[in-house]
Parts: C-alpha cells; structure tokens; sequence
C-alpha cells in the first residue's frame, strides 16, 4: 500500500468514527440551512416567473448589512440579543419584500416577454448598482468593507458563539440556531405554497397563467408578491451569514462586500441540482450540497487535503455529476418553459 493509499484509509477510518460524523453531520445541517434559506427565493422567483435572477446575491448581502445594522442598534446583549435578531429578521423580511415588490413592478415587469438573455443583463446590471450603492453606504456609515463587519457578530448572545461537546463531537451554538432556523423557514414556506391562498395561485400560475388569468386570479400581483417573498427570504439568510464568520464553501463568513458573489454560485449549484422551480428540490439539493461542503472542509481542517478550495470545488464536482446523470434536476420537470 501506497502512502497515498494509506492517508485515503485512515481518513475513511477516521470519518467514520461515531464523534466524527455527529460533527460533520451538524456542520453539514447548518450548512444545509444556510443554502436551502438563500436558494429558496431564487427557485420561487424562477419557478412562477421563469426570471433567473443574478442580483439574487447582492440582494442577500443587502440583508445581511440592513440586518447587521439593526441588530448592532437594538440588540442589548445577552440572551435578549436573540429577541433582537429575530425582531430584526421580520422587519429585514419585510422591508425586503416591499422592495423586491417595487422592484419587480418598475424594472422586471417590463421585460417579461423578452429573451432569458434579457432578464440575466439586467439582473446582472441591478446587482452591480446594487453593490456600490451598498459599498457607498457602507463607507459613509465608517464599516469596513474587506474585513467581516464586527458589530452584529459582537451583539451575538454568548451561547450562540459558545463551542459546545456533545457525543464526543464539537459544535457552536450557533450552528443549531441555522438548523432550527432553517427547519422552520422550510415548514413556513411549504405552508405558504401549499396552505394558503396565494400559494394556490402561485401553483395555478406556474401551471397554467393564461387559464389562472382567466378564472379571476390576479396573476400580475401573485408576481409581484413572489418575487417580494424571494427577495425577503434571501435577506434573512444574508442575517444568518452576518453572523457565521465560518461562512460556506470555505470562504470567510460575515458581512463582507464579498458576501454577494460568495453566495450567488452556490445558491444557483442548490437550484439547479435540486431542479429549476422545485421547492422541495431546493430542499434535497440543499442537503447534499451542505453535506459534500462540510465534508470536504473536514478533510481540509483535518490537513487531510491540503488544498483551501476543495469544499468548492467539491460542490462543483457534485454539480457537474448531477447534470451528467439528471440533467433536469432531482425534482425537476420534464421541460422548463420560460413565458
């Protein structure tokens, strides 16, 4: 046996010892919520409007600095910090949707009918003023842009940041707030698709919109409101990361002007494996994709692999495997269709 060898063996051995996989497989659910939460609204939007939506990721860096500024104002420390964050999380929610609302009746509405080619430079074009306008206020604002903004993480309750043992396995704190987190968006969004009334005009539009039209549903305000909903939801996840220093795919966490292009790639990977338009793709997709990232930074942690780039690359590997033996997705349909 090779010394090659050898290493791959002991690793596999060292994997799969019980404390092991308990860590990985919480890294791997944090992981996991973080994607699902920031790839959900770019399914949603794509699903019903068949928008591909590349300001999605300056979008999701623009929560985490409205958030991160919220929580550094109103958060008082301690437990209560908590309190904050969520609060802080429903008004960056809402503030959000109003705005992708807006933005959806004034600047996507018009090009509609256009070419896919249309929607991408335009996206493209709302993600760069996006950017610098985030980048602007920023400055102004005396945060420093390089370097993850230090107040948010500052306001984090203790036994967030805290490393706890359990099992053997070592995890923070903040790692079961994603998951839990997490777990409750994907209840709230499956409920909101599946058990209210606007999510049955959202499954009526994505069916059909000419006969959804035509039994009395309002199919320009359903989506306005689902692109406002896609745009709330990706600001959430960009709270969540203003506070995982940790950040995904082995790049640095927090709020960072890097934060818009750190998410992007990984966000449509998530889509585009779990199938275009499929929510409960998304969901599956997340998990596999949150899986291989915590694994593959295992090995790197562990100097198994010395090579800082193999979480991503190894997401990009699972992408490429994805499409060799299901092109359309896990979840998706037989033929997407761009109206």
């Amino acid at each position: 046996m090779t010394g090659t060898e050898a290493v791959f063996v002991l690793s596999v051995v060292e994997i799969l010892r019980p404390e092991e996989i308990v860590g990985v497989l919480i890294d791997a659910l944090s992981k996991a919520a973080l994607y699902i939460m920031i790839a959900a609204g770019l399914t949603i939007i794509f699903g019903l409007i068949g928008v591909v939506n590349f300001a999605h990721g300056s979008l999701t860096m623009l929560g985490a600095y409205l958030g991160g500024l919220l929580i550094a104002i109103i958060a008082p420390g301690g437990v209560l910090s908590l309190v904050a964050f969520l609060v802080a999380a429903v008004i960056t929610f809402l503030i959000l949707t109003v705005a992708g609302g807006m933005m959806e009746k004034a600047i996507i509405k018009p090009i509609y009918d256009r070419s896919p080619v249309y929607h991408i430079l335009l996206t493209l074009g709302i993600a760069f003023v996006l950017d610098e306008l985030i980048a602007i206020g920023a400055t102004l604002l005396d945060i420093d842009l390089i370097s993850p903004w230090q107040d948010p993480i500052d306001a984090m309750p203790d036994f967030l940041s805290t490393t706890y043992t359990a099992v053997g396995a070592s995890f923070r704190g903040l790692d079961i707030f994603e998951i839990v987190l997490g777990a409750v968006a994907v209840v709230l969004i499956w409920l909101f698709l599946n058990r209210t009334k606007y999510g049955l005009y959202i499954r009526a539009c994505t069916e059909d919109t000419e006969m959804a039209e035509a039994l009395g549903i309002n199919v320009p305000r359903t989506f306005t409101i689902v692109f406002g909903v896609g745009v709330g939801l990706a600001g959430v996840a960009g709270m969540l990361l203003a506070w995982d220093i940790q950040g995904l795919m082995g790049q640095s966490g927090g709020a960072t002007i890097f934060l818009s292009a750190n998410v992007l790639l990984p966000a449509f990977v998530v889509v585009i494996v779990g199938g275009l338009g499929s929510f409960d793709g998304t969901v599956v997709a997340g998990l596999l994709v949150g899986l291989v990232d915590a694994v593959a930074m295992w090995l790197f942690v562990n100097e198994i692999v010395d090579f800082s780039a193999l979480p991503e690359i190894a997401i990009f590997v699972l992408l490429i495997v994805a499409l060799a033996v299901r092109p359309r997705g896990i979840f998706g349909s037989k033929e997407v269709t761009i109206n």
